[in-house]
C-alpha cells in the first residue's frame, strides 16, 4: 500500500520547501511519502543542498517540480512554507490538513548562514509541531 503524501509548498521549489522536504523525509520518512513543489517551478538552490549536507541529509538528486505534479495524488497533509504559496493556493483538491508554516526567505540574502538559519528554524517547527495520521 502506499504511504500517505506530506506535500510541502513553496514559490519556487528551490530552498524552504526543498529543505523542508529533506528533513520531514529524515523525521517522517517511515510513515509518510514526502514531496516538494512551487506554484512554479524553478531549480534547487545550491545553499539549500550544502546547509542540508553540514546535517547528514543529501537532497543533491532533488530537482524542482511545480504543484500540477501533484494534483492527481491524494495529500494527507499540505503544508506551506511561504505566504505566496499560501496565498496562491488556498485550496487544493484531496488535502486532507492544511498547515502553514511561514519561514523567511534565506534566497533574500543568499548567504550559507542564511540558509543554515533558515534549515534550524524548519527543523525545530518541525520537532515542535508533530503531524498526526489522520
Amino acid at each position: 500500500m502506499e504511504k500517505p503524501l506530506i506535500l510541502i509548498v513553496c514559490t519556487a521549489n528551490s530552498a524552504r520547501s526543498q529543505m523542508a522536504e529533506g528533513l520531514m523525509r529524515q523525521l517522517y520518512g517511515h510513515r509518510f511519502a514526502v514531496a516538494s513543489a512551487g506554484t512554479v517551478a524553478t531549480y534547487v538552490r545550491p545553499q539549500a543542498i550544502e546547509a542540508l549536507a553540514e546535517i547528514g541529509i543529501d537532497i543533491s538528486h532533488h530537482t524542482s517540480k511545480s504543484i500540477d505534479t501533484f494534483l492527481h495524488r491524494p495529500i494527507r497533509h499540505l503544508i506551506t512554507v511561504c505566504d505566496n504559496a499560501r496565498d496562491n493556493c488556498p485550496f487544493i483538491p484531496g488535502a486532507q490538513s492544511v498547515h502553514h508554516w511561514p519561514f523567511p526567505d534565506p534566497a533574500e540574502s543568499p548567504t550559507i548562514e542564511s540558509f543554515r538559519r533558515v534549515r534550524d528554524l524548519i527543523r525545530a517547527k518541525m520537532e515542535s509541531t508533530p503531524l498526526p495520521d489522520v
